[in-house]
């Protein structure tokens, strides 16, 4: 493992029903990196986010998290609490609760019902929840509800969420999907900043907004690593534009 790697999967493979949905996949995360992960369906661009994550356990091969934590031990709660936060596809905002009220409960979904009771923000944590609300765009919406955000503002929330507890690595998976345009980039400048403090991994289907963001791109393929490198060494690579660019 390299000293500066964050996150590494080394010879990981798993099988459903006979499919063998990650192949000998190893990759390199490291710390502060944004890197973006691209592939066909079917490439197990998800379940390799399920195997970081805890949700499904490799049949075979290493997971660690900085050089000596091995994930493959864990639960889904533990690895989040070591710092992996993960983004789905789809937000999963409190809709009736206001921005502010959002990023409060993420910063604080740890405490018991009994703390709950005794509970107040101190200047700290406020403090760190308008650091989110800076950082995602939303300082003016702190007030609304969330339910009554367009789309984007939903995924920007989710993102203030995750980055509220301070994560070490955020997985986030197709974020500009249902965007519009203007949505899409300030999504980009959004990923973009937050690599200064996180290590970012992004898996996306829209080009448009890889090419926007991609410092390293990793080409998934039948569940292994088929290609890597930067936007222009990948877009050039004849097994890239044969089995996904050339679709």
């Amino acid at each position: 493992m390299k000293p500066e790697s964050i996150l590494y999967l080394n010879n990981v493979s798993v099988s459903f029903d006979g499919f063998k949905a990650i192949n000998a996949l190893s990759l390199y995360i490291d710390k502060n990196e944004l890197r973006c992960i691209i592939g066909a369906n079917g490439a197990g661009k998800t379940t390799m986010m399920d195997i970081i994550t805890g949700k499904t356990k490799p049949d075979e091969g290493e997971v660690y998290f900085g050089d000596h934590i091995d994930l493959t031990t864990m639960d889904e709660a533990e690895i989040a609490n070591l710092g992996i936060g993960r983004k789905f596809q789809k937000p999963t905002v409190f809709e009736n609760h206001t921005v502010f009220e959002n990023l409060e409960l993420a910063l604080e979904g740890n405490r018991n019902i009994l703390s709950n009771l005794f509970y107040k923000l101190d200047t700290e944590k406020r403090e760190r929840i308008d650091e989110s609300l800076e950082i995602i765009g939303l300082q003016s919406e702190r007030g609304r509800t969330a339910g009554e955000l367009s789309h984007g503002q939903k995924q920007w929330l989710e993102i203030g969420m995750l980055i509220t507890q301070n994560p070490q690595v955020l997985l986030v998976d197709e974020p500009v999907a249902g965007m519009t345009h203007q949505e899409s980039e300030r999504t980009a400048e959004l990923l973009t900043s937050l690599a200064d403090r996180h290590s970012v991994v992004v898996v996306e289907h829209d080009m448009e907004f890889i090419r926007s963001i991609a410092k390293r791109v990793t080409v998934l393929h039948q569940g292994s690593v088929l290609a890597e490198g930067s936007m222009e060494k990948i877009q050039s690579d004849p097994k890239v534009i044969q089995v996904y660019l050339g679709e």
